[in-house]
């Protein structure tokens, strides 16, 4: 089976946001691994695509180095929204043919969690949301085993078809220094884009106010209860 899975340079949320650290989101790295697990057991390809500016490049490489075959980076500076994304991507598969296409759930930056359902309906494809596990079954059906509300659902989807992928599927392999040296010498096919408008309005972004520091009790067990007492009803309020 041939896949295309939708990735997204994003910020480091597991450091400080003023780092300016950008990785691959987490929820495409779970795609990614889902799609080669998949090609490893049954053949195909994986191939990529990011939109994103110049400096995604890297955020792509280490894609390549977990074992995919090729990518295509839209370059763009501007910022898009789930809408614009959308767009840019169905108009780059129109012309295309991939058995499958996988993205994440939503991205790290925003969690919006709007681009893979739009695409689908952009495409006119069957899709599933919030996957938890994928096989595939004689004939080409893609089974896919997805996280409901009040339990997981198992539905058989036939292809062509779209899946974004919950973080919650696997683990995401490390790339290898084998894996590293060989996504330097794999296809990266770049283009510029110009995205069309999106119906999002960012008027600003800033990181979250520090906390205050907490309150430390001392004094023996009961001495700390009597304390923690009369904090909640005197200055909290909430006794």
């Amino acid at each position: 089976m041939k896949f295309c899975v939708c990735i997204k340079q994003v910020p480091d949320v597991a450091a400080n946001v003023q780092t300016g650290r950008m990785v691959l989101n987490a929820y495409d790295a779970s795609a990614v691994e889902a799609a080669l697990q998949l090609v490893e057991a049954h053949g195909g390809e994986v191939h990529l695509i990011l939109i994103g500016p110049d400096a995604a490049r890297e955020t792509i490489r280490k894609a390549l180095a977990m074992g995919a075959h090729e990518a295509t980076h839209l370059v763009t500076s501007a910022d898009v929204d789930s809408h614009a994304v959308s767009r840019l991507l169905a108009e780059h598969f129109e012309d295309r043919e991939y058995d499958v296409i996988l993205t994440g759930k939503q991205s790290q930056d925003t969690d919006a969690g709007l681009a893979g359902g739009m695409l689908a309906e952009h495409l006119g494809w069957v899709y599933a949301t919030n996957a938890v596990g994928l096989a595939v079954e004689g004939g080409g059906t893609l089974v896919v085993t997805r996280q409901g509300d009040s339990g997981q659902e198992i539905l058989a989807l036939p292809t062509p078809c779209l899946v974004t992928c919950s973080n919650d599927m696997n683990d995401p392999r490390i790339p290898s220094l084998k894996g590293i040296m060989a996504s330097r010498k794999k296809p990266l096919n770049a283009s510029a884009v110009a995205p069309g408008p999106g119906r999002t309005e960012v008027h600003n972004m800033y990181a979250p106010p520090a906390r205050e520091p907490g309150v430390k009790i001392d004094g023996e067990p009961s001495e700390q209860v009597r304390e923690l007492v009369r904090l909640l009803q005197d200055e909290a309020g909430v006794l």
